[in-house]
Formats: structure tokens, sequence, C-alpha cells
């Protein structure tokens, strides 16, 4: 069970690492994402926010997961 766990935890981290940063890319392309003047829009700033911490979150992932297979 603890080997699975592990593995998990690395299949998560590889899955976000693969799609949030083209989502990014999508959503820094979307006309929503700047005003008139250029300047971020609010739309941006939280798609941001969010694609950080799924980012963070998959780092800790694969942290954890390499910890986790290596311990045994």
């Amino acid at each position: 069970m603890v080997v699975f766990a592990g593995i998990l935890l690395l299949v998560n981290a590889a899955y976000n690492v693969i799609v949030w940063p083209r989502f990014w890319t999508r959503v820094a392309q979307d006309p929503r994402a700047r005003d008139e003047q250029g300047r971020a829009t609010k739309f941006l700033t939280v798609h941001a926010v969010l694609i950080s911490i799924a980012l963070l979150i998959a780092a800790v992932s694969a942290v954890v997961g390499v910890l986790v297979l290596t311990a045994g």
C-alpha cells in the first residue's frame, strides 16, 4: 500500500506538471486576460494564483512520493 501511495503521488505530480503549463498558455492568450491598456485582469490573476498553487502541490507531491518510495 505504501508503494502504491508513492506511485500515486508521483503520477499526480507528473499530471499537474504536464497539464497546468499548457492551460496557462491558453489563459494568457485569452482576450479576457488583459484590458485595453494591456494590464492583467482579475481573470488572469485568479488563474495565475490557481495554477501556481496546483504546481506547488505537484512539487510537494513529487518530493513526498520520492521520500515514500525511498524510505522502504
